[in-house]
């Protein structure tokens, strides 16, 4: 090899595997000390005295030096070198005149002898190939390939099944070594592992790794040692994808330095306490109940100790509250050993008990919970909050990050230093189900990350029945994290110390980076799908091995035991102590007869309820000083003195909108900046998120203006309109709607006093969220007694534009709600306010407002309201800016209020007894039927009367409408088809407020 292919070698090795510079490179690699003079007097030295040889040759008949013995461990440029040294030193006219001057310089210092004894040389004739410097070269760099190889690729290899059914076995190789990694991991280089004679040869370890320790070099045998253990033992460790050097070093310093998975004592016997409550808690349930439906964790035990693993260590290092997303398997340990609720109240759901709250109540194994307690390790207070879930198993992990994100809000928690999520998964729902995709593409999103999450995976290598080998494409079902460069811990969920080490590196890894971690408990599930299922009608060779497996509590019990850590007196001790614990919990539960929901709550509003009126709804008007002064502010351009370069269509938009303040008129973006405005004013934190919310899916809104010439320079007026004002935040959000509906169902969860906004882009795209709906937010409150004011838009109207842009598809909404159509409401002793009788006894709220005034008064009453529902609002889309959805200011200052309906204002209502129809819509369709009625002037014989809030329905008002025309005939009306709307709904309504007889009055 020539030097100039030399320099090109070097440089591409350098790129891959990040060697030491050149010059370090070089000399390490042939063992000879630096040289003061360029490499290039060296070549020319070397290049002359091959000539000088050459020429005394041909005049003598024999060489001048005796030919150096080659070696690998020297290298053969070092011996030559010595060799003509010493020939120099004997005779300097035995050399060439070159040599002569480079060595009278004093620029090469003779390596000692002792050194060169401690040489570990291997004859050339080991090595294939003719250039020895090339081979030494070469050997170097397939060691450091090896390394690279484990790190890269040695999970896949990993003992990572405690059945032995899935993962790789050892193979003998050639050399006489046992390795879990096959030619596939080692791929170029499985020869020079397998070849035997490089075994006791020593390379110098890269920089990329930390399996040396204090150690510079290892021979190839103590590499692959090393690299067996970390890589390919009980842990398989994906992170090498990840785009960062000080991300990955991070990674290899907690993994690969000699002794970092040593544990003290008492760390593992902290261990053994936490699986013994874990697995023991599972067996006193399964005596007890065990045909009952418990989902227990029997086969990842492992998983308690490593979230209390990771609260400790988190708690330790600044975190304060931990917002826990859990499906139901494992839940009722978790509420035990980790919340710790007591154990009467959990034990208690096993029986039937009556519920002291109005509502359906859920199964025991969906309840959520908060606790705030001392943490004995820390000794310091955290608070646990683990979120009511159902059974659409991952669509609780939007919802957790919403809540913490709402949380780290509220507290001021910039970077998540003091609140954090953990997310607990399913192995095949978290490679099954879209949304653990779509929230996981939240992470780094400014308005939606919650600074790092720790996902852990209970995986039982199973989904209900389904093999893995049909239900994911992927090898592993923790690759979909690899999208956002988490790293990925996989582990044997039966080796104990090395998940909970795991766990404290993911609870390190969070509080360094920031970004999210995933750790996969590898364990097995020891019942069916749940304690009722059997199993081996479908998997029976797994489940003949699970039968005769040992759980990991026992294979535990037993190292500990051999280890001296614990005897058999202190584990039986041990055992019979939690076993009384239990029994206590168990006689205890037997005294509770009764269930209070709202003990189960996982976001309690100390002190909301009580501080309201509940007999009435503030006054939602506002004084129009105000509404002017956030009237102009709106639509005013940025000040002069930022040089903000408007868009001309903008600065059209905002003349146009000051001349509505000039005329004290709102249109719906203007009225929709006044209640926000008004809000924001009084203290109240306004959220509005979705997928085009800054500018409007529209273009009517404009809440952020973007400068023209300089890229992410924006300007929103909202932010400023007081200098004392609450936080606007508007959100541009990801093409999500059920990850997105669910982080904001999740961060109105966490305060009340807040006004929290997703719109759709157009109705129907509320499609993909509807599980969301269903089992969050129109449930939520009769499962879980879980109040939320959440606002959902969406835009509606049948215009043309094909059936997914057009419907909201009102009727689904209206399906599932919670009111009895066939019996008319009426005051009571203890309420005499109907119309709030019924707001309080909905479920939620479904309006369809017509004018700019009602969006008003209806979005300030969501935060005046003594409690929260959420609020379905169909938003128009040619009512944006049509010019009968006008509003006067005069329609919202004091004294006004939302109008449940709106009647006819016109010629119909002075000479009632002459209109013949009577026509209640809702929405945009009123304003087609007066353009109609205005054209075949029947002003005087049709009414129209607007329905805006369609449920609860409003009977009082609609009644008296009916009264007031008695004479004419009933219709509703509607744009869409008789199967969708409102008519379903209202049909039904309608003549219960006709029941009565028509005389009294």
């Amino acid at each position: 090899m020539n030097r100039k292919m030399f320099k090109l070698k070097i440089h591409t090795y350098n790129t891959i595997l990040e060697p030491l510079g050149k010059r370090k490179f070089w000399t390490s690699f042939l063992n000879i000390r630096p040289l003061e003079r360029s490499d290039t007097a060296l070549n020319g030295a070397l290049a002359n005295q091959r000539r000088f040889e050459s020429n005394n040759k041909s005049k003598t008949g024999k060489t001048a030096t005796k030919p150096a013995e080659v070696t690998v461990g020297g290298g053969n440029s070092a011996t030559y070198v010595e060799d003509m040294y010493n020939a120099w030193k004997n005779d300097p006219g035995s050399v060439h005149t070159s040599w002569n001057a480079f060595f009278s310089s004093g620029a090469y210092e003779c390596v000692p002898a002792e050194h060169i004894s401690q040489r570990n040389l291997v004859p050339l004739s080991h090595l294939c190939g003719h250039n020895p410097r090339s081979e030494i070269i070469e050997g170097h760099l397939n060691a450091q390939s090896v390394i690279r190889s484990y790190q890269t690729r040695g999970f896949l290899t990993a003992d990572l099944d405690p059945l032995g059914i899935t993962q790789s076995k050892k193979i003998k190789t050639p050399c006489g070594m046992e390795l879990r990694a096959t030619e596939a991991v080692l791929m170029m280089v499985s020869n020079f592992v397998k070849d035997g004679k490089y075994m006791d040869c020593s390379f110098k370890l890269p920089a990329t790794t930390y399996i040396g320790g204090k150690e510079q070099e290892l021979t190839l045998r103590e590499i692959l040692k090393r690299l067996e253990k970390i890589y390919c033992s009980t842990m398989g460790i994906e992170y090498m994808y990840i785009y960062s050097d000080g991300k990955r070093d991070w990674i290899r310093q907690r993994l690969e330095k000699p002794g970092c998975m040593e544990i003290t004592k008492e760390k593992k016997l902290l261990i053994f306490k936490r699986l013994l409550r874990a697995t023991r808690f599972e067996a006193f349930l399964a005596r007890k109940w065990a045909a009952e439906k418990r989902f227990g964790l029997e086969g990842c035990d492992i998983m308690i100790p490593c979230i209390k693993e990771i609260i400790d260590v988190s708690s330790n290092l600044g975190v304060e509250s931990f917002i826990i997303g859990l499906a139901h398997r494992g839940r009722l340990n978790t509420l035990a050993n980790v919340c710790r609720k007591p154990l009467d109240q959990i034990l208690a759901q096993f029986h039937s008990l009556d519920a002291q709250d109005l509502g359906s109540g859920d199964v025991k194994y969906h309840l959520g919970t908060f606790t705030e307690r001392l943490n004995r390790v820390t000794n310091k207070n955290v608070r646990l909050c683990l979120v009511a879930n159902p059974s659409h198993l991952e669509s609780v992990n939007p919802v957790a990050q919403g809540k913490t994100r709402s949380e780290q809000f509220y507290r001021g928690d910039l970077e998540g230093r003091k609140t954090m999520c953990i997310l607990i998964h399913g192995d095949a729902s978290f490679s099954g189900q879209g949304i653990v995709y779509e929230s996981m593409h939240l992470s780094d999103l400014p308005s939606y990350t919650v600074h790092g999450i720790i996902h852990i995976v209970i995986n039982n290598q199973i989904g209900f029945t389904t093999d893995p080998r049909f239900s994911r494409s992927s090898p592993n079902c923790t690759d979909v994290a690899r999208v956002v460069n988490a790293p990925i811990f996989h582990v044997n969920a039966d080796d104990p110390e090395a998940s909970v080490h795991l766990s404290k590196m993911c609870a390190e890894w969070r509080a360094e980076w920031r970004q999210d971690v995933v750790l996969d408990l590898v364990g097995y599930r020891r019942n069916g799908h749940n304690e009722a299922d059997e199993p081996m009608f479908t998997q029976p060779l797994m489940y003949t091995k699970i039968r005769a497996h040992k759980p990991v509590f026992d294979i535990y019990c037993e190292k500990l035991l051999n280890e001296k850590v614990i005897t058999k007196e202190f584990l039986k001790q041990s055992m019979d102590e939690y076993d009384a614990i239990l029994e206590k919990g168990f006689e205890d539960a037997k005294k509770i007869t009764t269930i209070k929901y709202s003990d189960w709550l996982d976001s309690p509003w100390t002190g909301f309820f009580q501080s309201r009126d509940n007999t009435k709804v503030p006054c939602t008007g506002v004084d129009e000083k105000i509404l002017c002064h956030i009237g102009y502010k709106f639509s005013s351009p940025p000040p002069p003195e930022q040089n903000f370069v408007l868009h001309k269509g903008i600065e059209r938009i905002l003349a146009a909108r000051k001349q509505l303040v000039d005329d004290r008129t709102a249109d719906w973006a203007l009225g929709e900046a006044l209640a926000m405005g008004s809000l924001l004013k009084e203290g109240v934190h306004v959220r509005l998120s979705g997928e085009d919310v800054e500018r409007g899916t529209f273009s009517h809104r404009h809440h952020v203006l973007h400068h023209q010439t300089i890229d992410k320079a924006t300007y929103c007026a909202m932010k400023s309109l007081y200098p004392d004002q609450a936080i606007y935040s508007v959100c541009n959000s990801s093409l999500s709607e059920m990850g997105i509906l669910g982080f904001e169902h999740g961060y109105s969860m966490t305060n009340p006093n807040a006004l929290v906004i997703w719109e759709s882009q157009f109705g129907d795209f509320y499609n993909t969220a509807q599980s969301i709906v269903d089992a969050f937010i129109s449930s939520g409150e009769m499962k879980w007694v879980r109040q939320s004011g959440l606002v959902i838009m969406m835009p509606h109207g049948l215009e043309g534009q094909g059936p997914e842009h057009s419907s909201g598809r009102v009727e689904r909404f209206l399906q599932m709600s919670d009111d009895d159509p066939d019996t008319l409401p009426v005051a009571d002793c203890y309420d005499d306010n109907v119309p709030l009788k019924q707001l309080r006894t909905i479920n939620w709220i479904v309006a369809n407002c017509t004018t700019p005034a009602n969006w008003f008064h209806i979005m300030r009453r969501q935060v005046a309201m003594p409690f929260r529902k959420p609020l379905v609002l169909l938003t128009p889309k040619t009512g944006l800016r049509h010019p009968l959805a006008r509003s006067n200011f005069c329609d919202m200052i004091e004294g006004t209020e939302f109008q449940r309906i709106i009647p006819d204002h016109g010629p119909a209502c002075e000479n009632p007894n002459d209109v013949c129809k009577l026509v209640f819509c809702s929405g945009k369709v009123y304003f087609e039927l007066f353009k109609a009625r205005a054209d075949r002037r029947q002003e005087k014989k049709v009414a129209l009367v607007r329905v805006e809030q369609i449920c609860p329905f409003p009977y009082d008002l609609v009644r008296e409408q009916i009264l007031f025309y008695r004479e004419s005939e009933l219709v509703w009306a509607q744009e869409e088809h008789k199967n969708q709307g409102s008519w379903s709904y209202v049909q039904p309504r309608f003549k219960t407020a006709m029941t009565p007889d028509f005389d009294e009055g």
